[in-house]
């Protein structure tokens, strides 16, 4: 599903934050990705969910080379990737029903079928009575699951998620541990970057581990 080959990423010359690295994910896979601060997972995720090229190497996504994929290609690409980031890139005009439709609405899909599958949703997540509201008026772990589900409504073939459980109790946090395990088990690859030993103590998935911006054994 994923191939990366001896991939390095700089944003200055001379100045690499990720070196030489080179990792395989099978399609259906589950990993965590950690390491300490600035040791480059967002810029890997960055990479991977194509806001970033890679300065040399390699990367073969979906069974083809995108690499120097052109940039009318990438839509075609980002449509099957669901990403959670720090940030949450939520847009601060649509409301909260508006923000996690918005993938779905962008594949095509009718309004009832949009409506029917966010209410769902936002029911399962404990957010039905904030559909309407904007961003600006959430607190950031409602802010969290906003992102999370806008990311998931679509049951992405590629899931990346930057710290998604930062913002949220420990309750919540393994409630969507949950919801990306099955997921997973629907067949969607799941790459979750996150600082949280004792929740990777919890499930029993392969971690990746990145130092000064190389991947260890």
């Amino acid at each position: 599903m994923l191939t990366l080959e001896h991939v390095a990423m700089e944003y200055l010359p001379g100045h690499e934050v990720l070196h030489d690295v080179s990792l395989s994910l099978a399609p259906g896979s589950f990993h965590f990705l950690t390491g300490p601060s600035g040791a480059g997972k967002s810029t890997l995720l960055s990479l991977l969910w194509l806001q970033s090229r890679a300065s040399q190497g390699n990367v073969y996504m979906f069974g083809e080379d995108i690499t120097r994929l052109e940039r009318a290609d990438l839509p075609r690409f980002r449509r099957r990737i669901g990403i959670v980031l720090q940030d949450y890139r939520l847009l601060e005009h649509l409301t909260v029903a508006q923000n996690v439709g918005l993938p779905l609405k962008v594949a095509g899909e009718s309004n009832e079928e949009i409506d029917a599958k966010v209410e769902e949703l936002l029911e399962w997540i404990g957010l039905s009575e904030h559909r309407d509201a904007k961003p600006s008026t959430l607190s950031g772990g409602q802010k969290q699951r906003t992102a999370i589900a806008r990311a998931v409504i679509t049951k992405p073939d590629f899931l990346l998620a930057d710290e998604p459980t930062g913002n949220l109790d420990s309750e919540l946090a393994l409630r969507f541990m949950y919801l990306f395990e099955a997921l997973n088990q629907t067949g969607t690859t799941v790459l979750l970057a996150t600082h949280d030993q004792q929740l990777i103590s919890l499930f029993d998935y392969p971690t990746l581990r990145l130092k000064d911006g190389t991947l260890q054994s």
